[in-house]
């Protein structure tokens, strides 16, 4: 399975692992799964530490580099194509980091964690649900 870690999934899984259901953290526990990250997720974390509302005693790209020797992950990368795919992408609300992680699953053709109910209520591209 491939597996595009919604921004929530990815920081919960290095700081909160006890928020994870416990049927996701058995899934993200195998090698076999790949796990991936958009670099709209990095560009989110830097935001909200910028912003004070994500406390780290490291800089987001320091942060950021133990999350990928902690969890393992490939990056997705932010191409016209995915640019593009966003444009395409229906959805009612207007997040934009939203709309481009749900453009990097469906265009890289992969599964998008999440517990965001917007998102899996819209149902636009293959889920696994934080459940």
């Amino acid at each position: 399975m491939r597996l595009l870690l919604d921004t929530h999934i990815w920081i919960w899984s290095v700081l909160e692992p006890q928020r994870l259901s416990p049927s996701l953290s058995h899934i993200l526990g195998f090698h076999d799964h790949e796990k991936w990250l958009s670099p709209v997720s990095a560009w989110e974390l830097g935001l909200l530490i910028e912003k004070g509302r994500f406390r780290s005693p490291w800089s987001a790209a320091a942060w950021i580099e133990k999350a990928r020797q902690q969890v393992g992950w490939r990056e997705a990368p932010f191409t016209s194509d995915v640019a593009l795919q966003a444009i395409a992408t229906p959805l009612s609300w207007r997040d934009p980091a939203d709309r481009l992680l749900v453009a990097t699953a469906r265009w890289y053709g992969l599964t998008l964690v999440t517990a965001d109910h917007k998102i899996l209520a819209a149902n636009i591209c293959a889920l696994l649900p934080n459940r």
